[in-house]
């Protein structure tokens, strides 16, 4: 099927591509932007132009001679502007201020004392609005809001279905675009921490990059974001990845969901609340303490809990094979004492074939992931990232 556009849309395309080279592969000539992107010179000259025009690229010193005259190199301008990334839990709001490159320059956290809407809504605005006074002077400002949530979420930005919120129907990004007068990018936080761990929690050249990862998000439930050939993969109406709702006994606990034996209910915190320990606390923050001090309970607990994550792990690697998955969330911070458990059960129950060459490791990112992926979702809007789909 051929597809045509107009040359605004054609030039928005280069733009994109010009300025997502330099932005990945910083120092690099016109030349050499013009070899990776098979664009010709003239075009590149001219985007670059625009890019500096608006700041967005910036000149530093001469580079290598391929013979002529030594070439500027150009580099993306990371604090041209900063966008906010929120992520929101049953029991907290984080958020943080970037630059365009995805570095945090503020953070903050806000506990939650309840969750109806108008509270949450209320906390957040209180957020962002100290996160954008923290923002350094720049020349495009904030250039948008990006927010995780725990929950299933349409393209118009409400919340359809948030079940440890208790939340149906629930609109966020309408009334904070307005509160604010900037897009708002709304979006699951665990899709949201998959683009996280995409775009800067991996080493090494762009075109290393797994292509096919899942992320999974362990904290008050699981959540999980997929990519698939290197794009985001949500499914039909934009819901995959409710993974924590995956039946793993089929006659077990009664989920908030309305089903039985949901993996979230044996392989996040939830699972404190039917702990076969007496646990002193049923904070997460509290228990790693006791964990660091040695407690045998608790470090049955984690054990336990890593099994379950690694049964569940399984179903995921045997379903999309892919190659990569990381383990996220406030949970993955107990990593010392549910690895060894967790990675026992991948080994012993994934497919053979599955297994081979698959990395499943903890985030480099720690809790961040969908803070960040947040973050990304605003700035990647903002800088004019498009796809055409045929």
């Amino acid at each position: 099927m051929n597809v045509t556009g107009d040359q605004a849309l054609v030039k928005k395309l280069n733009r994109s591509i010009v300025l997502d080279t330099i932005r990945l592969h910083a120092p690099l000539s016109r030349a050499q932007v013009s070899t990776r992107t098979g664009l010709n010179k003239a075009t590149v000259s001219n985007l670059v132009s625009e890019l500096m025009t608006d700041q967005l690229v910036r000149e530093t010193g001469l580079g290598e001679s391929s013979g002529g005259r030594k070439p500027l190199m150009l580099l993306f301008n990371r604090t041209a502007g900063y966008a906010v990334g929120l992520e929101l839990s049953v029991s907290y709001v984080k958020g943080i201020l970037t630059d365009l490159g995805g570095h945090i320059v503020e953070e903050r956290s806000s506990a939650l004392e309840a969750t109806d809407v108008a509270f949450v809504l209320e906390r957040m605005r209180d957020m962002i609005s100290q996160l954008i006074q923290a923002a350094p002077p720049s020349p495009h400002g904030i250039v948008g809001i990006g927010i995780g949530v725990p929950g299933m979420v349409d393209a118009k930005g409400t919340v359809l279905f948030a079940p440890n919120l208790g939340w149906d129907n629930a609109e966020l990004r309408q009334p904070l675009e307005s509160e604010f007068g900037m897009p708002v990018a709304l979006d699951n936080e665990a899709n949201a921490g998959a683009l996280g761990e995409l775009h800067y929690g991996m080493t090494g050249d762009d075109q290393e990059r797994p292509r096919h990862l899942v992320y999974i998000s362990v904290g008050s439930g699981i959540g999980s974001g997929i990519i698939m050939d290197g794009k985001p993969y949500k499914g039909s109406r934009g819901y995959a990845g409710e993974t924590g709702h995956m039946s793993i006994n089929w006659d077990g606990l009664h989920c908030s969901c309305g089903s039985r034996g949901c993996w979230e209910l044996y392989a996040s915190e939830r699972a404190y609340d039917h702990a076969a320990y007496r646990l002193p606390s049923h904070s997460t923050t509290q228990l790693l303490e006791l964990a660091r001090q040695g407690d045998g309970a608790v470090h049955s607990l984690y054990e336990e809990i890593g099994t379950y994550l690694g049964i569940g792990i399984t179903n995921i690697v045997n379903s999309f094979n892919p190659e990569l998955v990381i383990i996220g969330g406030h949970l993955s911070e107990a990593r010392r004492w549910l690895e060894p458990s967790l990675q026992s059960k991948v080994a012993e129950r994934t497919l053979p074939y599955h297994r081979r060459e698959l990395n499943v490791r903890f985030s480099q990112l720690g809790s961040r992931s969908t803070l960040l992926g947040s973050a990304y979702s605003a700035i990647s809007a903002y800088l004019g990232h498009v796809r055409v789909s045929v």
